[in-house]
């Protein structure tokens, strides 16, 4: 993983754009550090758009929930459900930076939300950036069961219908690997990403066709 230190120069959304079309990430070492650093992992973690997969039951549980999907229209509670420390995680790395940066991201429709409602409460979702043909995932939480499977699924149905073709979760986890996730070596996903910023994938697609 490349991890040269800290940034020494301002961070700004055009920086940020340049970095992922790079192939590279912003993370911080808390939340309680201003501070950012690259990243570039060895391998990186990817959903391919073709291989994603819940199970039947999962998907009818999904259904009998009665959660209500919506897109972009609570980028802050989004990311504060992602930087709270509970259950599923110890510790966050979203601190104020990446607040503010990717908060004006979300207003210039660059970073996206996919949010889980129980009525008028917030119960899971996740937030990432569309470049090009290419969505690059961030961070994803829940607060009642099958919740973050619900919001990635419908992501995976959105960027299909967008004729998008990469779906960046920069790391694998054990939840993302049951949904179809992989990893692949960093020269084989810069192809991947390549490829995918040739294109220019269309975010509201899915409204347009439902």
């Amino acid at each position: 993983m490349a991890r040269p230190g800290p940034f020494d120069i301002e961070i700004t959304p055009e920086l940020i754009i340049r970095a992922y079309r790079a192939g590279i990430f912003p993370m911080a070492e808390d939340a309680s550090d201003e501070g950012l650093f690259w990243v570039s992992p060895e391998r990186r973690g990817i959903i391919p758009l073709n291989a994603f997969r819940l199970s039947t039951s999962l998907r009818k549980a999904i259904r009998k929930s009665g959660f209500a999907v919506k897109v972009d229209t609570d980028f802050d509670a989004i990311i504060e459900g992602c930087a709270t420390v509970g259950q599923d995680r110890h510790s966050t790395w979203i601190n104020g930076t990446i607040r503010s940066v990717y908060g004006e991201l979300f207003r210039r429709g660059v970073a996206h939300t996919v949010e889980v409602w129980d009525g008028t409460d917030l119960v899971g979702g996740l937030y990432g950036l569309a470049i090009g043909g290419a969505f690059f995932g961030e961070s994803m939480f829940h607060r009642a069961t099958n919740s973050s499977k619900m919001a990635l699924a419908h992501l995976v149905d959105r960027l299909n219908a967008g004729g998008f073709m990469l779906l960046d979760t920069q790391f694998i986890t054990p939840h993302l690997a049951s949904l179809g996730g992989i990893d692949i070596p960093r020269e084989q996903y810069e192809e991947r990403l390549a490829e995918a910023l040739l294109i220019e994938g269309d975010w509201l697609a899915w409204d347009q066709s439902a």
